[in-house]
Parts: C-alpha cells; sequence; structure tokens
C-alpha cells in the first residue's frame, strides 16, 4: 500500500512539475528578470501537497485527469506566490525557502512583490483558459472558490491575522480562525475544485468532503508548528524556531508539543470520519492526510 501511494504521488507530482514548467513564462522573454523568477519561485521544490489532495479528491468524481492537473497546477501557483510574499521584509523576513534563498533575497523586493502579483494572475489565467468542468456555470463557482480562498476572507485575511497577532496572547479559537484562513482556505479549496472536476456529487458529500478538507488544513497546520519547533533548518528548508524568535502564537506555544500532536492525531480521526459517506473510494485521500501529517513526525 505505501509503495501504491509513492508510485501514485510520484507520478502527480511530476505530471504538476511538467504542467507548471510548461504554462510558466519562459525565462528568456521580457521581462527576463521577473520570468526568471516566477520560475524559481515555483519549479523545482515543494511537497505539492495541494494538487495531490486535488488529485486525490477528483478520484471521487471520476474526474479527469488533465481537468485536476490544471486545477491542482492553480492552488499551486496561488501557493507559491503567498510564499513569495510571505517570505518579504515587510512581512516574515525570511531568508531561506525550500532549502534556497528566498525570491527578495536571489532577486530584490521589487521583482519578488511582481512575482507574487504574476503568480496569481497566472493561476487564475489557467482556470479560465481550460476546460474544467461540465458546464460554463460549474465552472464559474469553480473560479469564484478559489478567488475566495485566496482573499481577504480566505488566506491573505489569515495572515493579516497573523501579522497583527505578534507579541499577543490568542486562545485555541482565535488561532484556529486564524489558520482555517491562512492555511486552511487553500487547501479546502484544493480539495473542492478537485473533486468538481468530475461528476456532480451531492450537497451532503460536499459537505463531508469540505468538513474533512478543514480538518486537513488545520492538521497541516499543527504539524507545521511542532516542525517550527522540533526539526532543523536543514529538514525544514526553511528557517527553523522562526515564530518563537519572533513572538508568533503557534499551537505548541498554546498548548506544548505532546498535546499539538494529540490535537493533529484528533484531527486526522475527525478527517477520515468525515469520509465514512465515501467508502473505499475514500482511501486515496485518507493516504495524502497521512502523508501530510505524519511528514518528519
Amino acid at each position: 500500500m505505501i509503495a501504491d501511494f509513492q508510485n501514485w504521488s510520484q507520478s502527480r507530482q511530476v505530471r504538476i512539475e511538467t504542467f507548471l514548467e510548461e504554462r510558466l513564462p519562459v525565462a528568456d522573454c521580457a521581462p527576463e528578470r521577473l520570468h526568471h523568477a516566477m520560475r524559481y519561485a515555483v519549479l523545482g521544490g515543494g511537497k505539492r501537497v495541494r494538487p495531490l489532495l486535488s488529485f486525490a479528491a477528483g478520484e471521487l468524481s471520476n474526474a479527469d485527469e488533465m481537468r485536476v492537473t490544471a486545477v491542482g497546477a492553480a492552488v499551486e501557483l496561488i501557493h507559491a506566490y503567498s510564499l513569495v510574499h510571505d517570505d518579504l521584509p515587510c512581512m516574515d523576513d525570511d531568508v531561506l525557502r525550500r532549502g534556497k534563498p528566498t525570491c527578495h533575497v536571489a532577486y530584490d523586493e521589487a521583482t519578488a512583490l511582481l512575482t507574487g502579483d504574476s503568480l496569481q494572475s497566472l493561476a487564475f489565467q489557467l482556470l479560465a483558459e481550460q476546460c474544467l468542468a461540465d458546464s460554463a456555470q460549474i465552472q464559474l463557482e469553480m473560479i469564484k472558490l478559489l478567488a475566495q480562498a485566496s482573499g481577504s476572507r480566505g488566506m491573505a485575511g489569515g495572515q493579516a491575522v497573523d501579522l497583527a497577532s505578534v507579541g499577543k496572547s490568542l486562545n485555541l479559537p482565535e488561532l484556529e480562525f486564524m489558520h482555517i484562513h491562512k492555511t486552511g482556505a487553500l487547501i479546502r479549496a484544493a480539495v473542492m475544485l478537485g473533486a468538481r472536476c468530475g461528476g456532480q456529487l451531492h450537497n451532503e458529500q460536499l459537505s463531508s468532503l469540505d468538513h474533512f478538507a478543514k480538518c486537513v488544513g488545520l492538521a497541516f497546520q499543527v504539524v507545521d508548528d511542532v516542525l517550527d519547533a522540533e526539526a532543523t533548518t536543514a529538514t525544514l528548508g526553511k528557517t527553523a524556531g522562526k515564530d518563537a524568535d519572533n513572538g508568533k502564537p503557534t499551537y505548541v506555544s498554546i498548548l506544548g508539543v505532546s498535546q499539538a500532536r494529540e490535537l493533529a492525531e484528533k484531527l486526522r480521526r475527525d478527517a477520515f470520519q468525515s469520509l465514512d459517506t465515501f467508502g473505499t473510494e475514500a482511501a486515496r485521500l485518507k493516504q495524502v492526510t497521512d502523508f501530510i501529517i505524519q511528514r518528519e513526525f
């Protein structure tokens, strides 16, 4: 089963990487520096967790893999843009990402800002120019879903709360609210967009899938917080311990490492329970969930 998942995930990671490499502007096309920075920020790094969730969710609706590839790539472009902007001096001010200098260090702040802007635009271009669904109405709803997940009611809003919380003490519900938006919104979008690339699921199934994605998004952040507290910079590919150094509230700062791990496991169980309605067809989603929660743990 483990070997089967490794083969499945590696083939989808290669598919996404190839698609992104083909759709990103070539580096020698003007403006060369910006296009080079876009490729630098996206290619050759990351586990492509969000596209894997899209592919796994797509199996529930018998989605065409080319449709899911476009959706997964769009979500990954939004994720990459958010990392470029998060690392800027005006936000988290980090110098290392995915084991190499952050975009503004490798290029400059202005180029990094424009890189994030351009990756966001390219994500929505992909959603608009590909046939993703069986009807134009569903495709418009999918574009709207990613827009909401990326904006002030989603990822960007969560980042705003995160920046405003530095040096403050948050309780658990407040921290959960922040991460439902900052981290969870895009993960939920990856799942729901992948599922909507195929046949129509009924409302109860969509609701169960959304609850699953919410649990996975929170578990992802819990694991991230534990890794930030315990793993090395070499293992993470980014600066370890930075959250604590910057006085950021985390699941570890509120619960401690042991209880944070217990919370991750509880969220895993809740996520799996949400998939009961799908039976054995949800096996791949469960595998991706374990891949997320058990990474370097």
